[in-house]
C-alpha cells in the first residue's frame, strides 16, 4: 500500500516520494493509519513537489505528518512501488512511486501533525522488536529497520519493486 496520489482524469500516476527513518531512545517514529482491514504503519514522509529537493520534501512532509522538525541525513534505501504488481492493483494499477528513504535526526517536536495523510490517525514511537508483528508498508521494513537501527544492515540499498 502506498500513499494517495494526486492525479487528473486518465493520467498515469508517477511520483517521487521520500521517507524518513527517525530514531529516538531506540524507537522509530511511524505514522499510524487505518483502513477497512485495520491499523497499519508507514515511515513518515511523502511526495516531492516540483522545485523541491528531496531533503526539502522530507522536512516538509515529516513536519506535516508528525509535527517533528528533522535534519535529513544520508540516503539508506530506495524502492519502486508499481501498483499493478501488488495486492492493491484493483485501486492502484496506474500508480508508480519511486521512494527514497533517508536517515533523519529528530531536532524537536514543533507541534501536532499539521496535514496528516488521508488514512493517518496518529503517530507512534515503536520498538524495533515490535515491527515483525505490525502491518507496515513496505513489509520488507519489518526485517530491515531493526538492522538499520542496530547498525548491522549491509544492503542492498535498492529494494526493487516491493510493497
Amino acid at each position: 500500500m502506498t500513499e494517495p496520489f494526486e492525479t487528473h482524469d486518465n493520467e498515469v500516476r508517477k511520483r517521487n516520494s521520500c521517507k524518513a527513518v527517525i530514531v529516538k531512545n531506540a524507537k522509530i517514529l511511524l505514522t499510524l493509519n487505518h483502513d477497512d482491514t485495520g491499523d497499519f504503519y508507514f515511515l513518515p514522509g511523502g511526495g516531492q513537489k516540483f522545485g523541491e529537493t528531496l531533503h526539502q520534501a522530507l522536512q516538509r512532509e515529516v513536519l506535516e505528518e508528525t509535527g517533528w522538525v528533522v535534519e535529513p541525513g544520508e540516503l539508506i534505501l530506495s524502492r519502486d512501488y508499481i501498483g499493478a504488481n501488488h495486492e492493491f492493483a484493483q485501486w492502484e494499477a496506474d500508480a508508480h512511486q519511486t521512494e527514497m528513504i533517508f536517515i533523519a535526526i529528530p531536532i524537536r517536536q514543533k507541534e501536532q501533525p499539521l496535514e496528516p495523510d488521508a488514512w493517518q490517525t496518529g503517530i507512534e514511537w515503536v520498538e524495533p522488536e515490535r515491527l515483525r508483528n505490525l502491518r507496515i508498508y513496505p513489509s520488507i521494513l519489518k526485517t530491515i529497520l531493526p538492522e538499520i537501527i542496530s547498525g548491522t544492515y549491509r544492503g542492498p540499498i535498492y529494494l526493487g519493486d516491493v510493497n
